[in-house]
This record gives structure tokens, sequence and C-alpha cells, in this order.
């Protein structure tokens, strides 16, 4: 914007200059008359403006040019400079008024046609594009280039049949040339002539038949089209020629699967995955959605497995086939073979982070915090910059009980801070917990804000949160709000009814607490779970049913509770804090 400001002004003074006569800023210099003296000053602007295009300082070129204007506004190149520089700084309007100036102070000269061409272009206006390189084409006759040009920009302006026409007036002076090829064809099937538009790839198929990339390109053509058993016989052919050919094999599974012919369908994919030949990269591609399909139809599910499995057996070196099947295997919690896969990976190429990642995840996921601390340790030594590896430290160190370990590691992660919102919400949340675990509970309630913050319909640290203020009794009123709020967003969790009841018996709210605590034991896991059975001893006391009371607390102990007192309130039958 601040080169457009400049030209502006100097454009300005160019007209006043016109419009109003000398002014007393030109006759102080009346110097600047002397021809010999002007020339001179020119040429010294030409050349610095120059030298700041060529240095990339198109702003200052911008200015040193039209300084030049204002002491010789007839000089074609410097006008075409300018169009140059104004394209180079995509400003398209400016552009096509000097290339018009050059072009009209010169007509003659075909660097400053072609430069006006390129500024109408820019500016949109193909049709006038292609007059200017029909001009060069009437000058210059053995120029292909200009035919061709005019002939694309005759497209560009939505007139197939005139481009056609300069491509056909092309091809006789080149012969068959796939690029001019190519352009006929896409304009004829814009014309809707099909056939018109097969003829002449099959130009190219019999100027050279060993290419197939032709035949590909002439199925696309009739699969567009709907002209699908000349689709089908291309293929066809083509496994003539090439019985392993994987994008032919690709066709015909296609068409039989529109066909619902899942045998046929099935029989050409597996022939397909089972070349080598044909590309591991494009197998990926085809076999990722069924990552997606597999949650919402499992009988895609062995599908996917055996694809990857032909991708392994294809590529036995490629550390993507077995990242692939990993990655396959984790989607169905097939954990052991997905841990198996990711290993062998890594042995072919252990830079790729996200394979590293995949493997923490899975240790995560199978509770193997020792391995998982292991793993870590790896992955920031080797990765000191990603994220995500000190998380799972944090995540190892905290399954591990070792809590400042944890805190470390969580906060290093944070330091590196490249972590996605989801993510960093997941390390406040257990660095609360750390936090909470170590003592720190302003560190741990400022932790589980910020998560809060970042996520705040999250149930897990909503239920956290509220349930380690009401142990603390702090703050219960937002801690029932909280508590209240997870519930909401998962209705039907035991664990969250049981922190609910818990903080309403802080609050002496027993009746309520009994609710809850009763619905939370509905659910056979409570009825197993020793904080539960215990806490529901504590709201029954209180509410005057000691002998159930010393029941539940019996039954606490006997599922392995530990905590302070509960022995002396079953021996002594009274509620201890």
């Amino acid at each position: 914007m601040r080169v457009l400001l400049t030209v502006i002004g100097v454009t300005s003074l160019l007209i006043t200059g016109a419009c109003s006569g000398p002014k007393k800023a030109l006759r102080r210099g009346a110097v600047i008359k002397d021809p010999a003296v002007l020339e001179q000053r020119a040429d010294s602007l030409f050349f610095a403006a120059q030298r700041s295009k060529m240095l990339g300082d198109y702003r200052t070129a911008i200015t040193q040019y039209s300084d030049y204007l204002r002491l010789n506004k007839n000089n074609p190149t410097v006008y075409y400079e300018l169009a140059r520089l104004f394209l180079e700084v995509q400003n398209p309007g400016y552009a096509l008024g000097f290339a018009r100036r050059a072009a009209t102070i010169d007509p003659d000269n075909h660097w400053f046609q072609i430069t006006l061409a390129d500024a109408f272009a820019v500016n949109e206006q193909f049709d006038s594009a292609a007059t200017v390189f029909d001009r060069l084409t009437t000058r210059f006759p053995n120029s292909e280039d200009y035919l061709f040009n005019k002939a694309m920009f005759l497209a560009k302006a939505n007139k197939p049949a005139e481009a056609l026409t300069a491509f056909n007036q092309l091809e006789q002076k080149t012969g068959v040339v796939e690029e001019i090829i190519y352009q006929k064809q896409k304009l004829l099937l814009k014309m809707s002539q099909v056939d018109s538009a097969a003829a002449e790839i099959r130009k190219l198929m019999d100027v050279n038949p060993q290419e197939l990339r032709y035949h590909y390109l002439l199925a696309e053509v009739y699969d567009a089209n709907d002209r699908t058993e000349d689709a089908i016989t291309i293929y066809k052919n083509l496994l003539k020629k090439d019985p392993d050919n994987a994008r032919a094999l690709l066709g015909l599974a296609s068409y039989a699967k529109k066909n619902n012919d899942k045998a046929g369908y099935w029989a050409y994919l597996t022939r397909a995955f089972a070349n080598s030949s044909y590309s591991i990269d494009e197998k990926v591609a085809y076999v990722y959605p069924y990552l997606q399909m597999m949650q919402l139809d499992s009988t895609k599910v062995e599908e996917g497995l055996e694809l990857t499995a032909l991708v392994v057996r294809a590529h036995p070196k490629e550390p993507k086939a077995y990242a692939l099947r990993g990655d396959m295997f984790s989607q169905v919690d097939m954990l052991d073979s997905a841990q198996e896969c990711y290993t062998k990976a890594l042995s072919l190429d252990s830079t790729r982070f996200s394979v590293w990642y995949q493997l923490m995840w899975i240790y995560s996921r199978k509770e193997e915090p020792n391995a998982l601390l292991t793993l870590s340790n790896t992955v920031t030594e080797k990765f000191p910059r990603e994220f995500m590896g000190y998380y799972f430290k944090g995540v190892a160190s905290f399954l591990l009980q070792q809590y400042p370990a944890a805190i470390s590691a969580l906060n290093k992660s944070l330091e590196i801070g490249s972590g996605e919102k989801r993510f960093l919400a997941d390390v406040q949340s257990l660095l609360g917990d750390a936090y909470h675990a170590t003592g720190q509970h302003q560190l741990s309630d400022s932790s589980y804000e910020r998560a809060l913050k970042l996520r705040p319909q999250d149930a897990l640290v909503l239920n956290n949160y509220s349930y380690y203020l009401s142990l603390r009794g702090e703050n219960l009123d937002r801690a029932e709000e909280m508590s209240k709020r997870s519930l909401e967003i998962e209705p039907d969790s035991p664990t969250y009814m049981d922190t609910y009841a818990w903080i309403l018996f802080r609050q002496d709210k027993f009746e309520e607490a009994k609710h809850w605590i009763e619905k939370a034991l509905e659910f056979p896991e409570s009825q197993q779970n020793p904080n539960v059975l215990e806490h529901y001893g504590d709201i029954l006391f209180n509410l005057k049913d000691v002998t159930k009371a010393v029941e539940y607390w019996q039954k606490a102990k006997d599922k392995g509770a530990t905590s302070v007192g509960l022995v002396r309130k079953i021996a002594e039958k009274k509620y201890i804090q």
C-alpha cells in the first residue's frame, strides 16, 4: 500500500505539471533547461532504478522510475519496467496502465506487447490478452509460443471453438504434441464432444502405444461422461498388456463396487494391492478412509486389516507399511498387534515422530507406565522440541506416583508450548492432579481453572476439581456447581454421582446426598468400589441409620478401603471426619 501512495503522489505531480505550467521549484533549478544536464539526471535515475530492481527493492525502483518520467515522459522502456514491477508487487491496475503506455509509444516491440498481454491476463481480460497474441502471431507466423498463448487465452475467455481452431493451427505446425492434445480434449469435453475428445487421446496412443498414461486418460474421459462400458474395455485392454496394472485393477474394482459385485471388487482390489510397483503412498491414501469407516461398519475391519497385510507383504522394507497396519490395529483396540507394527516401523526408520507418538499412546492405553516412561525418555532425547514426548513422560511419572517428576515433565511440555488446544487442556488437568497429590492446592486449583478455560465442558476435570475441593471443605458452592455440570454432560457416570453425593454430604444436605449415592450404587462397579461404600456409610450415619452405616463401612473395609479413621468408625460405630 505504501508503494501505491508513492506512485500516486508522483503521478499527481506529473498531471499538475502538465496542466498548470512551471512552478517556483522548477524555476529555481533553471539549469534543468539544459538538455545535457536533463539527460544526465534522467540517465542517473534510470540506472539507479535498474540497480534497485536487481536488488529486489521494488518500492524504491518504482519511485526512481516514476521520478525519471518527470524528466522524460516518452521513454517506453520505463513504462515497460514499471508495468513489470507492478506485476511483481501484484498491483494489476497500475501494471495495465503502464503496459498500455509502453505498447502505444512503441507498438513494434514484442516484449512490450507480451507485457501488455500479461497485464490483461492478471486483470482477467482474457479476450484482450488473446487479441495481443493474435497480433503477434500475425507479425511472427513461425512462433509456436504466440499461437499457443493465443489459444490458451481464448480458452480462458470461454471461447472454446475459437481456441480449438487456434490449437488445430498449432498442431499443423508441430505435429502431435501431448500438451496440445491435452488442451484440445479439454475443450472438446467442454463442448460435450466426447468422441472427438477420445479421438484426440487416441492420437497420442497411436504415436506412443507403450505410454500407459494415455490409456488411463482415455478411460477417465469415458468414466467422467458415463461411458462405463468404454472405460471398462480400456482397462481390460490395459490388463492384457500388463496383467498387474494397479490403475486398471482399481478402475475395474470401482466399477464392480458400483454394480454391487463384492467378489469382483475384492478380487480386483487385492490384486492391485499385491503389486509392489503400485506406489505405497497411493495405497496408504486408499486405505486411510477405512480408519473412519471401521467405526461405522464393522465389516470394514477385516477388509482394512487384509489390505494392510497386502501392503506389508508387497513393501516389506517400507516403514509406512507397518505404521499403516499399526494404525489399523490401534483403531480396533488390538493394542499388542499395533505395538508390534509400530516397533517394526521404527526399526526401519526412527526419524518419524508420529510413529513414536502412536507407540507412546499405545503404552498409555495399555496402562504400562514403566514401559511408557522408558519410551518417553527416549523420545524426549531424540525429539527435545516435541510437546507430546514430555506430556507422555508426565503421564507415566504420574501413574508411577512420581509426582514431582510428573510436574517437571508437564511444565516442560507447556514451556515448549506447541501442542494443540485439546492436549494443553490435558496437561493442565493432569498438572492439577499432580499438584493435588503433592499438597500444592493453590497450584492445583490454578491448573484446573486453566484446563476449564481451554475446555469448559470437560466432565473429568469438573469432577476431579470439585471432588478435591470437597475433600478440603473449600469453596463447596463452586464444587457443587461443577459436579452438577459434570453430571449434565455425562448423566450415567456412577463416579460423578458419587462425587456429587459427597459434595452434598459436605454441605450437610444428607437426604439429597443419599439419593445420589444410591443412584451410583445401582451400578455394579460402584458396589465393588470401597470409596463409594464408605461414603454411603458416612451418609447413612448422619441420617441416624447407624446399623446400616456400620454395615457399609465394613463392606468398604472388606473391599480394600484404607482411609484414615475407617477402623475407628467400625469399632466406635460413629462417623469420624
